[in-house]
């Protein structure tokens, strides 16, 4: 298993327990690439407990998603700048909502109709998840879903964006025979499950292109929600 995918491993382990220090402390030496998302949310941890390592890595990570400047990467930067006091504080609501869990729900299949996010607890309630808990008694059938203090509507962007990244990263790959076999998978019916497919021949390839979407799908709900004046605390 490489280095990287271990690294990267663990930073969701300790941003998941919230272990602020031991996460400064990976991140000490070096970082995982494509993974500049996850850095800035483990170094604005390391913000909190006010570790005397953190505002370097802030600094560094800040220039780094400035110089990258991928979707959500600009908002990102400026909360740290902001915490670093060498930014303007955004004027961003905190809520505590999962982003890998937002992306899936904004990047879903339309048919599913989007969902709802719990401002009160951050937890993000997908359509069919909100039908089943109606139908089950665990939230109330004339719950006000229009209620703004309460909820905030997650509509379903379909998967344009996620097409475009098979297509980025498509061009990304070195090996030209790999990533002419990638472009022809791009094309009919079908297009991410034989992305996969061509990709599982090279299992190195195929981490690097999970890091890579889950990556870019951070960055997407990360600015999705500041779009709606909202920060995650998670």
């Amino acid at each position: 298993m490489p280095a990287e995918r271990d690294q990267r491993t663990e930073l969701r382990v300790l941003l998941a327990e919230g272990d602020s220090e031991r996460l400064l402390d990976v991140l000490a030496d070096d970082w995982p690439g494509d993974a500049l998302q996850l850095v800035g949310d483990a170094v604005g941890r390391g913000a909190i407990v006010g570790s005397v390592h953190w505002a370097d890595l802030a600094r560094r990570c800040a220039a780094e998603l400035r110089s990258r400047d991928w979707e959500g990467d600009a908002e990102l930067a400026a909360a740290l700048e902001g915490r670093l006091g060498i930014g303007p504080v955004l004027l961003l609501r905190p809520v505590a909502v999962d982003l890998e869990e937002l992306a899936m729900v904004l990047e879903g299949d339309p048919v599913q109709g989007g969902g709802r996010i719990d401002l009160s607890t951050g937890e993000v309630w997908p359509a069919a998840a909100i039908e089943y808990a109606q139908d089950s008694g665990d939230l109330d059938e004339d719950d006000d879903e229009d209620d703004d203090h309460r909820w905030l509507w997650v509509p379903c962007e379909g998967s344009r964006d996620g097409h475009r990244d098979m297509e980025l990263f498509a061009a990304l790959v070195e090996d030209r025979d790999l990533a002419a076999r990638l472009e022809r998978a791009l094309t009919g019916r079908g297009v991410f499950r034989r992305f996969k497919d061509v990709l599982a021949e090279s299992p190195t390839e195929l981490q690097q292109w999970y890091s890579f979407s889950d990556e870019r799908q951070r960055g997407r709900a990360r600015a999705w929600l500041a779009a709606e004046g909202y920060a995650t605390t998670a």
